[in-house]
């Protein structure tokens, strides 16, 4: 007997990290987020081009759907390709078969200038009909001016803000900053160093967390509703809830998988239709959240839309040849290796 789920969904990803796995040391060794941005992330996200976001989010969205992941809420930065980069994003994730809802993270880092482009940006992929949000990077890299943009624009737009909220110390500040501006359509992302209450769902992300050492978010207290994302580290949910269990569990000990499933079944508010896709798995308990928290390696064999559209069929997608799209993506990835 073979369990069933609804395709799941990945409520915060980074699909231009995709091509970011083997790259360059960074200059010296960062010892604290602040470095981590400095020399890792920014250093990247400034050297993607037209070809390198495309491959990244053909990659990523190949790489959701082997996972059983059809929905993806996605947050992009280029700032050296700003225009047309969400229609580039938008059109891979189509090509795969996967959903996505694009945002483009608007900052002053680079000047007010590309502030306001990034914002236009956003603007023009939502004005011609695109799924997404309004995206901002971090309270700590933008002026007020630039946050008040951005909520004005997400309002007129009749959509949320998805946007980085007290990830690390440095953005400490951003509730008190965020709080007249917040709205319960707002997607606020991990949330680790919120210092009072915020509109808003909360898009936790245990396992980058953990990586980037900036401390447990405490999800479980919040009033929000909480929805599970992987930051950029690929898309495996069935894997970011089990490894979200275990780090509630050690937060309280009285926690059950449960709660970690709830916040995996909470993505489908964001994109409701991937509730309509079925996802075949290799393990016959796939649909309880007792079996996943403790069964490492479960995957997904076949992938149904509504429509009756066979997108996973043992293993292997059906409109690509998943060969190809990785030795590409390895190709664009030399390039992007180069310029860093």
């Amino acid at each position: 007997m073979t369990a069933t789920t609804p395709g799941l969904v990945c409520a915060h990803h980074h699909l231009y990290s995709a091509l970011a796995r083997g790259m360059p040391a960074p200059p010296k060794q960062p010892h604290d987020f602040r470095e981590i941005l400095e020399q890792i992330w920014w250093r990247l996200d400034v050297a993607l081009d037209a070809d390198t976001i495309h491959w990244s989010a053909m990659l990523g969205a190949a790489e959701a759907l082997m996972s059983g992941t059809t929905g993806i809420v996605d947050h992009h930065e280029s700032p050296s390709f700003i225009d047309g980069s969400l229609d580039i994003i938008s059109d891979a994730c189509a090509t795969v078969g996967v959903r996505v809802n694009c945002s483009y993270g608007v900052t002053d880092r680079h000047g007010p200038d590309a502030g306001r482009r990034g914002l236009q940006e956003n603007e023009r992929f939502l004005s011609a009909g695109g799924r997404g949000m309004v995206g901002v990077h971090a309270a700590f890299t933008c002026s007020d001016d630039l946050l008040e943009g951005a909520a004005d624009l997400a309002t007129r737009m009749g959509t949320g803000v998805h946007i980085h909220v007290g990830e690390g110390p440095d953005d400490r500040d951003a509730a008190r900053r965020l709080e007249p501006l917040a709205a319960d359509n707002w997607l606020l992302v991990h949330c680790v160093h919120l210092d009072r209450e915020l509109r808003g769902t909360i898009a936790h992300n245990p396992r980058s967390n953990m990586n980037n050492a900036v401390g447990y978010a405490t999800p479980s207290t919040r009033s929000n509703t909480v929805v599970l994302g992987t930051d950029g580290i690929g898309a495996d949910m069935l894997e970011e809830m089990r490894l979200a269990y275990v780090a509630l569990r050690a937060h309280d000990v009285t926690e059950s998988p449960e709660t970690a499933w709830s916040w995996l079944e909470n993505g489908w508010n964001l994109i409701p239709e991937a509730r309509s896709d079925v996802v075949e798995w290799s393990y016959d308990h796939a649909d309880s959240p007792w079996h996943v928290a403790f069964t490492p390696g479960i995957r997904a064999r076949n992938v149904t839309t509504a429509d009756g559209e066979r997108l996973l069929v043992d293993g292997l997608p059906t409109r690509f040849d998943i060969d190809e799209v990785r030795a590409k993506a390895a190709e664009s990835a030399s390039r992007l290796f180069a310029k860093l």
